[in-house]
């Protein structure tokens, strides 16, 4: 049985990521597992470059990043998987971000922008399965509490 993945987010998912309050800063956690050889589509030019996943991956974020950078997003946190503590043994992330933006508005400008539809190839291209999960913030004591 072939796993499943998750490159992009399904209508109900957008549908629920767009029905949340778009008037406060969000956090986006990213979980990111990359193709060892990028697939790009049938005849798209960067498909010829022979890139690693990961290396389709950095284009997308050199792309993308200005769009990002002008609707207001910033990177809060970077990290790379060391071990699963707790979780399943075969679910190992290449790559994990925070992304922050001021609110869903700037997400939602983000990915309608022009330029970035034709950027997202390359994260279309990298990525084998990912997760995207939007937090809001919360107030609460200092602990786990």
């Amino acid at each position: 049985m072939a796993e499943e993945r998750y490159l992009d987010p399904t209508r109900a998912h957008f549908d629920a990521f767009k029905a949340l309050p778009r008037d406060v800063p969000i956090n986006m956690l990213n979980l990111l597992q990359f193709h060892e050889h990028a697939q790009y589509p049938e005849g798209h030019p960067s498909g010829a470059h022979g890139w690693s996943g990961a290396r389709a991956y950095e284009e997308y974020g050199k792309t993308s990043g200005p769009i990002f950078k002008r609707v207001g997003g910033t990177i809060i946190w970077r990290g790379k998987m060391e071990a699963m503590v707790i979780g399943p043994d075969d679910k190992q992330w290449d790559s994990s971000f925070i992304a922050r933006y001021p609110n869903s508005g700037a997400f939602l400008e983000m990915v309608t922008d022009p330029e970035y539809q034709k950027a997202v190839v390359n994260r279309q291209a990298a990525v084998f399965t990912s997760r995207l999960i939007r937090f809001g913030e919360m107030d609460g004591p200092d602990g786990f509490g």
